[in-house]
């Protein structure tokens, strides 16, 4: 898997391989969801990220680029139980998806039942391995606790998750900079950062990006490449 690297982003355009063109508003029209993907194709963003229902119309809409069609599994709160969870990853992958942004349990991670979280996220994993897919886990950081920030972490890349993530953005709050350092000190060269949630501007982004995030989750992302 190949990512931007960090000391690419000198001007607002630079930030699009790192953008992940997101709609997950729950009342979003399917017009708005086409929208995303033609500004997704134009401006080479990373990927579309689109409600479940969306997938195979985003999947058609950016079939002839390099965007690639992500959509959410557990979302917003993460309390579904495991198996509900793989079998979204699976229809998601069926429709046409090949990034799962996956809510972990927190509210196990909470109550110290690691081996809850990690399996949960582990059945997430290998339905998407055989596929090709990545899976990005999204910690909610808001809810969290800096230690309870690093465990998650960690049992994400026990679990074989290729990205830990900030935030859903229906929360209390979203990405930080001081959130995304600790997540890229708390995991290994194999898993990546993806920061989400309130980055609206090239600024922000940009902290993000030096922070060490290689993805960025917003419905900004024309804002940000065209300054």
């Amino acid at each position: 898997m190949t990512e931007p690297s960090n000391n690419l982003v000198a001007r607002p355009a630079d930030l699009a391989a790192y953008i992940d063109h997101t709609l997950l508003k729950p009342d979003c029209h399917r017009s708005e969801v086409e929208i995303l993907c033609e500004e997704a194709v134009a401006h080479h963003f990373a990927a579309v990220c689109v409600l479940p229902c969306w997938v195979q119309l985003a999947a058609r809409k950016t079939a002839a680029s390099a965007v690639a069609t992500g959509t959410v599994i557990g979302f917003p709160l993460g309390a579904a139980v495991s198996g509900i969870k793989v079998r979204e990853a699976q229809q998601a992958l069926a429709d046409g998806a090949s990034e799962l942004d996956m809510v972990l349990n927190i509210s196990a991670l909470k109550s110290g039942q690691e081996d809850l979280v990690a399996e949960d996220i582990r059945g997430v994993v290998e339905i998407a391995r055989p596929a090709g897919a990545l899976v990005k886990v999204i910690l909610e950081t808001c809810l969290l606790t800096d230690e309870e920030k690093v465990r998650a972490c960690r049992l994400a890349e026990q679990a074989g998750a290729h990205f830990v993530k900030t935030s859903t953005g229906f929360s209390r709050g979203g990405a930080t900079v001081e959130d995304v350092r600790l997540m890229r000190a708390s995991v290994s060269a194999a898993v990546q950062v993806k920061a989400s949630g309130g980055i609206r501007t090239f600024n922000q982004a940009l902290a993000m990006v030096e922070a060490g995030a290689t993805r960025l989750g917003t419905s900004a992302g024309v804002a940000l490449v065209t300054g």
